[in-house]
């Protein structure tokens, strides 16, 4: 173990000394790793293998030819025990291999226990903290065992990796080609051609600060607040969710415009009372039952979505930016219509406070509480639950915040996800 790791060692510290302190300070030593034997071995962390114990190497090579041929540059998320680093090697036309550490303290353990030296010293070789960076690299591999086993460093990129590797899977219900799609796009062409264009509502608000309220439990803490500032004459714009509109009625406050796009929302979720004078700024794939029952105007965009491509083609009309939840059009809403500062509240992508949604029950919006397997970071740095298509929306909204300097973004609570780019509004956090 001990001539592993001074080899190791000595590479690393050469090539990366400032790497090597911060390994050297990991604590591999609280981590639960055995030996798993097979017709190999392998080691296991916390219960989850790094590679097969089996054949390692015919796992690696598999792996490796996922990634596409005569890529000058790769990157692999995860160091495993070296195997897919020795496979992407082998390949002549490789100039860099960026392999970016997920778990220090895992990195820190194998290094101790195996010599990873052939591929630490290989000059093509660039070795970094996945979490040193602000997004990800393309074309990449993730080690499966290593996406689980993610510290909180790296995590922002664990989620990012992931997310890119649903995308396709997660963008199946919105096939052109789907009967249930063509069908929707059918019946709502007649409101389609009737209602405004959003674009009409664009610049017609500079300078003037927006809140953008999503239905995150965290909203429950400024129901109160929220009524006060929206009695008084001059106040930021109040743009909502469509399920965020009956809790905040409830509560006295009347938003100012109410975003919709889910073809699953039903009218029991976005009911039309009170909704008078209210707009309803919506994308075609919402049901024409929920449409038809609107009081309000109502304004309709597209997405950048292949789903809306004839009918794009038909009707013109402006877009918002979507990236799998309501709360990014509304916020993409907020910028267009000229707001410089946009402060969000219960946008969460999380499950604090041990409840799903605000002023709804338990499973009314989507998965119940006790299944959420997974977690991101609070903005107390602590883990929180949540489920894995909130942590794609999370990265989404992170990457418009950073498409969109021009505006100031805030959040208005610790309780939920960190998000990446918004500060925290002291007004409503201490």
């Amino acid at each position: 173990m001990s001539d592993s790791f001074e080899g190791n060692a000595r590479v690393v510290g050469a090539r990366w000394p400032a790497l090597l302190e911060r390994l050297m300070a990991e604590d591999s030593a609280s981590l639960q790793a055995d030996l798993v034997e097979g017709l190999g071995s392998t080691l296991r962390i916390g219960g989850v293998q790094l590679t097969s114990r089996h054949d390692r190497v015919a796992e690696a090579r598999f792996q490796a030819n996922s990634l596409p041929s005569g890529c000058p540059q790769l990157h692999v998320y995860g160091t495993g025990l070296g195997d897919l680093q020795q496979q992407l090697l082998l390949r002549p036309e490789l100039e860099r291999l960026h392999v970016h550490i997920l778990n220090g303290a895992v990195f820190a353990l194998v290094l101790r226990l195996l010599d990873q030296q052939q591929w630490l010293e290989d000059p093509r070789v660039e070795l970094v903290y996945a979490g040193d960076a602000a997004e990800i690299c393309l074309p990449f591999f993730a080690l499966p065992a290593e996406l689980v086993l993610a510290d909180e460093f790296n995590a922002r990129i664990r989620d990012r990796l992931i997310s890119e590797v649903h995308l396709s899977f997660n963008n199946r219900e919105f096939d052109p080609h789907n009967p249930k799609v063509i069908e929707r796009l059918q019946a709502s062409l007649e409101l389609l051609r009737a209602d405004r264009d959003v674009a009409e509502l664009f610049a017609t608000c500079p300078g003037r600060e927006a809140y953008v309220i999503g239905t995150g439990p965290s909203l429950e803490q400024h129901f109160e607040k929220l009524r006060a500032i929206g009695a008084q004459a001059q106040r930021p714009l109040f743009i909502c969710v469509d399920t965020a509109f009956l809790p905040l009625l409830r509560h006295g406050i009347r938003p100012d415009l109410v975003v919709s796009i889910d073809h699953r929302i039903s009218t029991r979720h976005l009911s039309a009372e009170d909704s008078a004078d209210i707009p309803l700024v919506y994308l075609p794939m919402i049901d024409p039952q929920v449409l038809g029952a609107w009081r309000g105007p109502r304004y309709v965009g597209y997405s950048a979505s292949p789903v809306y491509r004839n009918v794009r083609q038909q009707i013109q009309r402006a877009q918002l930016y979507v990236g799998g939840s309501v709360i990014h059009p509304a916020v993409d809403l907020a910028v267009q219509m000229g707001a410089d500062r946009v402060t969000l509240f219960g946008a969460d992508f999380a499950f604090p406070m041990n409840k799903t949604h605000a002023g709804w029950g338990d499973g009314d919006l989507g998965p119940t509480l006790n299944v959420a397997r997974h977690w991101v970071l609070d903005g107390y740095g602590k883990r929180v639950k949540t489920q894995l298509n909130f942590r794609s929306y999370l990265c989404e909204l992170e990457r418009y915040i950073a498409g969109h300097p021009e505006a100031r973004f805030y959040n208005s609570s610790r309780e939920g996800a960190m998000i990446m780019g918004a500060a925290f509004n002291p007004e409503f956090v201490q």
